[in-house]
């Protein structure tokens, strides 16, 4: 892979994080492991950026963590999936619009 890096739009590390946890309950390690993997390398999370979006995501109450010894494991809240439907549609008009801007950005490039 080159020495590029690859920028998300905002909210799609959220969206990526989700999906992990749909799989299993898992630690933060876990879940950037099994982003870059999906992504074929693609997508390396940051400690920093993981952080931040596991406390929004549990802010909203679409995730929990607990401490278990020196690990953190999340999952998702099965209650709150009503709530994360409402929650993704509130972004959803945001996220289009980024996604808008980088077709735009790669149709330039051709």
């Amino acid at each position: 892979m080159d020495d590029h890096t690859t920028d998300l739009i905002q909210g799609t590390l959220d969206m990526l994080i989700l999906k992990a946890l749909s799989l299993e309950p898992m630690h933060g390690f876990g879940i950037a492991r099994r982003i870059e993997q999906t992504s074929r390398g693609v997508f390396r999370i940051n400690p920093g950026s993981l952080l931040t979006a596991f406390q929004r995501l549990e802010r909203a109450g679409l995730i929990e963590r607990r401490r278990t010894a020196q690990l953190r494991p999340s999952r998702l809240r099965a209650v709150a999936l009503k709530d994360a439907a409402e929650w993704f549609d509130t972004y959803r008009a945001f996220w289009e619009a980024g996604f808008d801007r980088m077709d735009q950005r790669l149709r330039a490039d051709d």
